[in-house]
């Protein structure tokens, strides 16, 4: 005798950094749900976890497909977003928004703050014995969740760092000095080591990477730009905003005190360690043209610059969570990308449990950072690749010099 499937409507909601693809993720969701006859009625909150607080919800079920596909190709999150962590007193007012509404499947796009939110409400509702199915939606450029190869959002927001560093690349070699790119990525360096991708020519930028999973030193950061710019006479820098000192803290934490729900530093929202950088490199090494530039909220929704890749695989992460969620084996869980070794890219959408996402944070692995700590590897660069996706092809002229008469 067949299962009997929970019936009732659905919620879905967008939390945390917008991507140029985590429309692609609600797309998938909400054209996978008109599906399953389950699901009766599909709501969409404003701004996340306050939408919900707030009664502030949208009806998606009669949207068009033409328009939802329009969407799903627009960056930044359609619904609005929020970074709010739910407090004991917020998870009572939304189990009453969500039994007034008779929702029972609840869908939240994400990074791992918000699949630690899911996790919060998952847990509340097998407290109070209300039956509902509860899924995170896999997503965030920073590349940092658990159990996954990669994320949505990556692979986007990767794409437009290596084209900002091919530009600016070329950009310096026509005008040498130094110039320092400041990318986002708090704890984890993957979105600062796309840089890398951007080399296709000898002693092209950037020249130096540097990543939070290494002690960051002054000193050593001075010498190595000096060594670089003796030998090239100019020096392209990639630097991620999360790195930190011997001790574990952040550099930027000295300058910015701002913090989220989740006691994040908003280290994104300030030029200052790209200009203590600046000026540490034209005191102590003694180079007069310094530039830099904090890419900021810049990687996360530029239009135009889209990984065709990211767009697919975000899309398949929000239909298989509700392909989960209403195939009855499942009745909590966060999607995971997961990744086929060998030459041939073939991934797949897993279902993990969501204390495995939620919260923590994963890094990258030894193996794709160089010995020095200051650049990535051969290794890296085949992981990256295929998520990334094609580049701008670009040329350098051939002529051999002309002798001086």
């Amino acid at each position: 005798m067949a299962k009997e499937r929970l019936v009732g409507n659905m919620l879905i909601a967008q939390s945390g950094g917008p991507t140029v693809v985590i429309n692609q993720s609600l797309v998938g969701a909400v054209l996978e749900a008109k599906k399953h006859k389950e699901i009766k009625k599909i709501y969409g909150s404003l701004h996340g976890l306050k939408g919900i607080l707030g009664e502030n919800l949208c009806d998606l079920t009669k949207e068009t497909q033409q328009n939802l596909e329009l969407v799903a190709q627009t960056p930044s999150s359609a619904l609005g977003s929020v970074r709010k962590k739910p407090m004991p007193e917020d998870c009572r007012k939304v189990f009453a928004v969500l039994k007034k509404y008779n929702i029972r499947y609840f869908f939240y796009i994400g990074g791992n703050d918000s699949a630690e939110t899911t996790h919060i409400i998952n847990e509340a509702a097998l407290q109070g014995g209300y039956q509902m199915k509860c899924f995170h939606i896999c997503k965030t450029i920073d590349n940092d969740l658990k159990e996954n190869d990669h994320t949505p959002g990556f692979g986007s927001a990767g794409k437009f760092v290596a084209q900002a560093f091919m530009g600016d690349n070329l950009d310096n070699r026509s005008l040498p000095g130094v110039k320092i790119n400041v990318i986002m990525g708090r704890h984890a360096g993957f979105l600062t080591a796309a840089a890398a991708l951007a080399r296709v020519f000898p002693n092209d930028g950037p020249h130096l990477i540097y990543l939070p999973e290494r002690p960051f030193s002054l000193e050593k950061f001075v010498a190595d730009v000096k060594a670089v710019n003796d030998k090239l006479g100019r020096c392209v820098i990639a630097v991620s905003e999360g790195i930190a000192d011997e001790n574990g803290e952040a550099i930027a934490a000295k300058f910015i005190k701002e913090v989220d729900s989740h006691g994040n530093i908003q280290l994104s929202g300030s030029g200052a360690l790209g200009d203590l950088l600046a000026k540490e490199i034209k005191e102590k090494a003694q180079i007069s043209r310094v530039r830099a530039d904090t890419f900021g909220y810049l990687q996360r929704s530029f239009c135009g610059v889209v990984s065709a890749v990211d767009a697919k695989e975000a899309r398949l992460a929000g239909a298989t969570a509700v392909k989960f969620a209403c195939g009855g084996q499942f009745n909590n869980g966060s999607t995971a990308i997961k990744r086929a070794p060998g030459k041939t890219y073939k991934t797949w959408i897993e279902r993990t449990e969501l204390r495995n996402v939620a919260k923590e944070t994963r890094h990258m692995p030894d193996e794709f950072i160089n010995a020095e700590g200051n650049d990535v590897t051969a290794a890296f660069v085949k992981y990256a690749a295929p998520i990334v996706g094609p580049l701008p092809k670009v040329g350098r002229l051939k002529a051999a010099p002309v002798a001086k008469k």
